[in-house]
């Protein structure tokens, strides 16, 4: 067993641990990492030579949330093997590949996967953070060529506007921030966020707290590399001869790469690159027939020289692709109520980029029940987003959502729940879906305009409207920059950041960052922020000039729900044995219902009447006996003192025998039979909460209010 080392850290009051020489010894590089209770086992591994796939780097992250670390079982009756992972797994998993993907060389074609696994968490320390700091342990102790390493903070914010590090869960559930950032010692290099409408300034100031955290433990890793990392080895990279490479970049730009760059619309500018690349492609063929790996070196290369192209262009003469300022906007227009028997619809379209979003309202019951190794909970609005091939032009198999897709959607979800109406308002089950209809950047964002436009048309009383944009940015090698606003796909492909924010006119919802580049400094985000904020804006006028505020009245189509307050303690009798009563009102009314421990009680149904029915249903099982309220009650008992009857469901009070004529009464069965309908009228309920009835007061008011 080699001996194993350890390492601490003070972060946020609580101690950072790092412990390596122990476990996984057979990987490139592993550690331990511990904050608090919650503990993760990060491994990096990298193939010895070049790997088959081709087109791209062959980096693999693996987010592993295992149920034991929460000491918990999965929840399945059949199933107990932990199986696909889930959303919130996937997008941990997606915020260490983010995060450590840009510091590695794009021409490198070794295979590397981290694999990083919860193996303990204690319900206070997020995990994903703590994961993305062990990844960066782990690469920066191994052999394989990177060029961390990378700190990781949360950032939220108390009710003062005091910032917190790390918060714990508690105070992150009260927090209106939740700001999830990542960055070397120089610069910032990923941002996940959601806010209950954060100003940009303190947005910012939140940027600039989390950032003096992560120098601190990037300075803290290479304290840790310097006394036991290993020396990193030489990759195997893609790359050809001098001769071959600058030979190549010659042939695009002779053959006109700085012209076909620029041409409109998108689909002419694809064809043209198409054919200039079979050209070139030839030429080479025949000119290096030596050369291996020939096509994608092909490709690596005219994708460098037209990323200096656009550079170029854009950091001198600020020209875009599209001719657009810097500051422009695509065309926009949309539309809402498109679709005759959905709940709500919202098109927008920007550019060509146009996502159709729709609406869906169900009952409290539809809730979807999250069941994970962090978290047991029910979501209440779910937003899904779909990216089918057509949207893009390509022809490729239709298979379930990827990395990709979970992540845009969860963006726009979190876009939009600072402003949705609570669920004492608004009891609903809220389900929006995404369908990317025509792609070319920014997709996400026309997701959440398009969330917008829905809500409002299906009728959700939602606060305020939320609008989106994607910023880009431009960085030069001496440092300089420009700001892009509304980034299109081939300005996301050769610019330096995809940067999305939403928000309302008030304040910013969500944020999400990605770099190409090492990443950005406080100072340019500064700006990006700020610019993006004036075309939310912009975008916010399309948006209401078509629906200005949500509709008063719901689709035809959607459920009506009714929402009761019972004493708590009748909930058994609506309930009934076995679940026999509420099962007896559904399956004769059709509506369904949900029931809480408090005694709310939410009747779902699209039909009127049948609602209503239950309704009176459950209202008469439920409500209190009042004295003088008249009553046809069936006798259930016969007894010599007298007849019990039931007046409403499951109550029942006592006819004496006294109270069943004027004249004197021998025998009960001389005037009533189990089973029999008679008026009754309640005298009194005494303070035992028994109920007493007389069936002669009850004949005398009916005679006399027929008089």
């Amino acid at each position: 067993m080699q001996e194993e080392k350890k390492w601490s850290l003070q972060l946020g009051g609580r101690e950072l641990i790092v412990t390596a020489g122990s476990l996984a010894e057979q990987a490139n590089g592993s550690v331990t990492v511990r904050y608090g209770d919650t503990v993760i086992l990060a491994t990096a591994t990298m193939s010895k030579g070049a790997s088959k796939i081709t087109g791209y780097f062959p980096l693999m992250v693996d987010f592993e949330e295992r149920y034991y670390a929460a000491g918990k079982i999965k929840g399945s009756r059949f199933i107990k093997r932990e199986g696909r992972p889930s959303d919130d797994s996937i997008l941990a998993g997606r915020a260490v590949d983010r995060t450590i993907r840009p510091l590695f060389d794009s021409r490198m074609r070794n295979e590397v996967q981290v694999v990083v696994t919860t193996l303990s968490y204690d319900g206070e320390n997020n995990s994903d953070t703590v994961a993305m700091i062990a990844a960066s342990v782990a690469l920066s102790l191994s052999d394989i060529p990177w060029n961390g390493p990378i700190g990781a903070v949360r950032v939220g914010m108390a009710d003062d506007g005091a910032l917190i590090l790390n918060p714990s869960s508690e105070e992150g559930k009260a927090s209106a921030l939740d700001l999830l950032i990542a960055g070397t010692k120089d610069k910032i290099n990923m941002i996940e966020a959601g806010g209950n409408e954060i100003l940009e300034e303190k947005m910012v100031e939140a940027f600039e707290f989390g950032f003096i955290a992560i120098q601190k433990i990037t300075q803290f890793i290479e304290t840790i590399r310097t006394e036991v990392g290993k020396d990193k080895v030489v990759p195997a990279l893609l790359r050809g001869s001098d001769e071959f490479e600058t030979a190549v970049k010659k042939a695009f730009l002779g053959g006109g790469i700085s012209d076909v760059l620029y041409l409109l619309p998108k689909k002419v500018m694809e064809e043209a690159s198409s054919a200039l690349f079979a050209k070139v492609s030839q030429w080479a063929k025949e000119t290096f027939p030596e050369q291996a790996s020939l096509e994608e070196l092909l490709t690596l290369i005219s994708d460098e020289v037209a990323d200096a192209i656009v550079h170029e262009n854009i950091l001198q003469h600020e020209k875009r692709p599209d001719g657009r300022k810097l500051t422009e906007i695509r065309p926009i227009w949309c539309k809402v109520g498109i679709l005759p028997r959905t709940h709500g619809t919202g098109l927008f379209t920007r550019g060509e980029t146009q996502a159709l979003t729709v609406t869906t309202l169900g009952a409290p019951g539809d809730e979807m029940i999250v069941d994970t190794m962090e978290t047991d909970e029910k979501k209440r609005y779910i937003h899904f987003y779909n990216f089918p091939p057509y949207s893009v032009g390509e022809v490729r198999p239709m298979r379930g959502p990827g990395r990709r897709e979970i992540g845009h959607g969860m963006l726009a979800e979190k876009a939009l729940i600072p402003v949705l109406p609570s669920r004492e308002e608004f009891p609903y089950t809220i389900i929006l879906v995404s369908e990317v209809l025509s792609s070319n950047g920014s997709s996400s964002m026309a997701s959440t305009c398009g969330s917008t436009l829905s809500l409002m048309d299906a009728g959700v009383p939602i606060k305020k409207p939320v609008s989106g944009i994607a910023m880009g940015v431009i960085v030069g090698k001496s440092g300089e920059y420009k700001i892009l606003t509304d980034i299109q796909g081939l300005e996301d492909h050769y610019g330096d950041m995809d940067f999305k924010v939403t928000g309302t006119k008030d304040g910013i919802t969500a944020m999400q960052m990605d770099v190409k580049i090492d990443g950005l400094t406080p100072e340019v985000l500064r700006v990006a922020v700020a610019q993006a904020k004036v075309a939310r804006l912009e975008i916010m006028e399309k948006i209401l000039a078509v629906i200005p505020e949500p509709r008063k009245t719901m689709s035809p189509y959607a459920p009506r729900i009714i929402t009761l307050h019972i004493n708590p303690e009748k909930i058994r009798d609506v309930i009934g044995p076995g679940g026999k009563v509420i099962n007896q009102i559904i399956d004769e009314t059709g509506v369904s219902i949900d029931i809480e421990d408090d005694g709310s009680v939410f009747i779902t149904s699209a039909d009127e009447t049948s609602a209503a029915k239950a309704v009176e249903w459950v209202n008469n099982i439920t409500r209190e006996v009042r004295a003088g309220e008249l009553f046809q009650a069936r006798i259930t008992r016969i007894m010599n003192f007298g007849a019990f009857a039931e007046v409403l469901p499951n109550q029942e009070g006592l006819i004496h025998i006294s109270e069943l004529a004027d004249n004197r009464v021998e025998n009960v069965e001389d005037i009533v039979h189990v089973g029999d309908i008679v008026p009754v009228i309640v005298k009194e309920i005494d303070n035992q909460g028994r109920i007493n009835l007389s069936h002669k007061v009850a004949l005398h008011q009916i005679s006399e209010e027929k008089k």
